[in-house]
């Protein structure tokens, strides 16, 4: 009895053995199949993302462009390899790129607004409206361009503050860039009063500028009475300075014209009213 029971035991023994090794070699070489295209997969993925980047560098990409196409890249392709693991596995690979696109959509729907500024960023970069360092108006913000990411682009205005606007609201709206052109024309009004010398008070603004070595002697510049006030001669003064002295130049001959003004006795009037109180007037 108790051999029969070995003999029993025995075969059981060999049934689970012979089961084991039918799974071993059917599964193991699929598992080790899977293994080793993920292994070499994700090398390959990191080669290919290299040379992207490489070739993004060489045809001189805006840097927040190469970094986002890099990340894509190296993203999209992790993708693929994982599911040629898993597909090398035997396991149906189409549910889960049913559920990744399920789920893709859900998170578009949710992230419209974020996705709506990388977008905008990448217009941005690829069709250079400005640069970081340049001067602009744009996003209902003034100032010198500090950095351009996948969201938003920061601003500082002349007080050296620091706005960030999401780049969506930037593409949305117009743009006006003060740094693309080389030069730039500083405009001012003058006014005088009408009892003073207007000539006098045109050739004064003429020295004030020519003395001005910040601005340019071709265009020349250029002053003409552009009005006739309620109160005063108004004076319009037109000169080119370079780009980078526009505020200097511009605060400066403010400065200069109320000074000079001031000791050539020619007034700069202010608006005034006369009152009469009618029980002065009897």
């Amino acid at each position: 009895m108790e051999d029969v029971n070995i003999q029993t035991a025995t075969q059981e023994v060999s049934k689970y053995t012979d089961m084991a090794i039918i799974y071993v070699s059917e599964y193991g070489l699929k598992i080790i199949a899977a293994i080793l295209i993920f292994v070499i997969g994700k090398w390959a993925v990191k080669k290919v993302t290299a040379v992207a980047k490489k070739l993004m560098n060489k045809a001189k990409v805006d840097k927040t462009l190469i970094e986002f196409g890099e990340s894509l890249i190296y993203f999209i392709l992790m993708l693929m390899v994982v599911l040629a693991s898993l597909n090398s596995l035997g396991i149906n690979t189409t549910s889960f790129i049913a559920v990744f696109g399920a789920a893709g959509l859900a998170i578009g729907l949710a992230l419209q607004g974020s996705l709506a500024n990388i977008g905008a960023a990448v217009l941005i970069i690829v069709f250079r409206p400005f640069k970081v360092g340049d001067f602009v108006e744009a996003g209902g913000a003034t100032g010198t361009v500090d950095d351009v990411n996948l969201f938003s682009t920061v601003i500082s205005p002349l007080d050296n503050r620091t706005i960030i606007v999401p780049n969506s609201a930037i593409v949305g709206g117009n743009i006006t860039n003060f740094s693309t052109k080389k030069q730039r024309r500083v405009d001012l009004t003058f006014g005088i009063g009408y009892d003073d010398d207007l000539k006098l008070a045109k050739e004064t603004l003429m020295e004030i500028m020519h003395a001005d070595e910040r601005i340019l002697k071709d265009p020349e510049p250029f002053v003409a009475v552009s009005e006739l006030g309620d109160s005063s001669v108004n004076f319009i003064t037109r000169a080119w300075v370079a780009t980078e002295n526009y505020w200097g130049v511009y605060f400066d001959t403010i400065e200069k014209v109320k000074l000079t003004f001031d000791e050539k006795g020619i007034s700069i009037p202010y608006p005034q009213m006369d009152v009469h109180h009618p029980a002065q007037e009897k």
